[in-house]
């Protein structure tokens, strides 16, 4: 292992993400020192990609962060890097851990699709996002956790669609308001679900029969994911902790009659009580 950081460094990215990504910090306390400083770094600049658009008025100040980041992956960003905590501890856990830096190049690629208010064309292509997005940082965690196989790649690939699709739904009370949409154009036309009618925040039962399908395309990956973890090494799984709150989320998100347009967060203490009782689980331990 290389020297330590600062501390602040450390200490600002577990709070950065403890305050934008309870659930991913949680889950995080049941990993070991070491990997735990990597994974917060993973998590803290997963915050400071996702938080981009809501700092950013126009595109192009998002475009220019973004590309900062981006030269950063490409060894053009030196003195600078330093400079920023969540970008120094995630150059520590690149070089620790021997984290390869092309889905984070691509994961912030692929985050300039929420700069714009096009809407999310097809199912196919929130696949290829979440792929990119989530599934790319659960794979990396896991790759923290343990060395690299075909197994957990493919449990990484269902987990984070399972995670960010829920997210997706959790989600539409914020995308909404902003004119964002991330439920698929395709899925909206073939239940006769009109955009401005989400913009506007109309609950309708064409809205309620595409959440529905949603909630059943999370609940498919997820199945698989919880299937597959099994064939991964008992130390990677901790990565796939964040799993447990997915299944807790799509229970509370899937009720009948629940408002989509209203924020229903977990609570941490219930979350903290969920991710507890997943480590103790056979799923995660044997």
């Amino acid at each position: 292992m290389s020297s330590a950081a600062p501390p602040d460094n450390v200490t600002f990215c577990a709070d950065l993400v403890r305050s934008h990504d309870f659930p991913r910090y949680a889950a995080t306390l049941f990993a070991p020192a070491a990997e735990r400083r990597a994974l917060l770094a993973l998590y803290a600049f997963n915050v400071e990609i996702v938080r981009v658009r809501d700092q950013v008025s126009q595109p192009l100040p998002g475009e220019i962060r973004f590309q900062w980041w981006t030269d950063l992956f490409s060894g053009l960003v030196h003195g600078s890097a330093e400079g920023n905590p969540v970008a120094a501890e995630l150059l520590r856990a690149v070089r620790d851990f021997d984290l390869p830096v092309e889905p984070l190049s691509l994961l912030v690629d692929e985050h300039q699709f929420d700069l714009y208010n096009d809407p999310m064309p097809t199912l196919t292509a929130l696949e290829g996002y979440l792929a990119a997005t989530s599934s790319a940082l659960l794979g990396l965690a896991a790759q923290v956790m343990a060395p690299p196989s075909e197994a957990v790649e493919h449990l990484a690939r269902h987990a984070g669609l399972a995670q960010g699709i829920v997210q997706v739904i959790a989600n539409l009370p914020r995308d909404s308001a902003h004119r964002q949409l991330f439920l698929p154009q395709q899925l909206l036309a073939s239940h006769g679900c009109q955009i401005e009618d989400v913009f506007a925040g109309k609950e309708t039962p064409n809205l309620h029969a595409v959440l529905g399908q949603l909630v059943g395309e999370a609940e498919r990956h997820l199945t698989t994911a919880m299937s597959l973890l099994a064939e991964v090494p008992t130390s990677a799984r901790p990565a796939f902790l964040p799993l447990s709150q997915v299944r807790a989320d799509l229970k509370r998100l899937s009720q009948p009659g629940r408002n989509p347009f209203a924020p229903q967060p977990s609570s941490r203490l219930r979350t903290l009580w969920t991710l507890w009782r997943a480590s103790r689980s056979r799923e995660f331990t044997k």
